[in-house]
């Protein structure tokens, strides 16, 4: 996993740690020093901890004046033991809704397993954004981490599911893929608002 990087093909465009408004702003980076990982695994220094012990991130793009981000994930995502969730939602989401933003892109290709427990931190989530239409898509899922999401009743609070699945996100440019995000889900293919 240690080979593994983060996106960096918008770099030139976006970088979280020079944004003022990321919860990452600041961050300095090493490209020699893994202290990361996930259980036995080191995960390439470039990748963002935000409190949680499996599960990692990436800021990969932010517009203010379209509010939205897109996230790239790595790692084990556990509410069951680790309430990844709550890490999630307090170190990171919240400090985007108070900067404006509605629209969350998550890539989850990284994401391993999933083990779900309640649904609290994602209610709250849709809650703060839905007066705005704000919305939360999960692109590339594993199918054993769709069926966890939906067992867990995710399917409620965010948008996944065989339509996000399979997207060719990488050579794309940051603002095509939230354009057609958004025509998708406001075409009530996945509505969750």
């Amino acid at each position: 996993m240690h080979d593994i990087e983060p996106h960096f093909g918008w770099r030139e465009k976006y970088r979280a740690e020079a944004d003022e408004y990321s919860p990452f702003y600041g961050r300095e980076y090493s490209e020699f020093g893994y202290t990361n990982k996930v259980y036995n695994y080191l995960l390439h220094p470039q990748w963002d901890e935000f409190g949680a012990e499996t599960l990692y991130l990436k800021q990969l793009f932010t517009d203010y004046d379209e509010r939205y981000v897109i996230i790239e994930m790595i790692g084990e995502w556990n509410d069951a033991v680790h309430n990844d969730a709550m890490h999630l939602k307090r170190e990171f989401i919240d400090q985007l809704i108070g900067n404006g933003i509605r629209h969350f892109i998550i890539i989850m290709e990284g994401v391993l397993n999933f083990h779900g427990e309640d649904t609290d931190y994602y209610e709250e989530w849709l809650e703060d954004i839905s007066d705005d239409g704000g919305w939360v898509a999960l692109l590339n899922c594993h199918n054993h981490v769709m069926d966890e999401l939906t067992q867990t009743r995710l399917d409620s609070y965010l948008a996944f599911g065989e339509q996000l699945n399979g997207l060719t996100w990488r050579p794309q440019k940051p603002e095509r893929i939230y354009e057609a995000l958004e025509g998708l889900l406001e075409t009530g293919t996945r509505r969750i608002y």
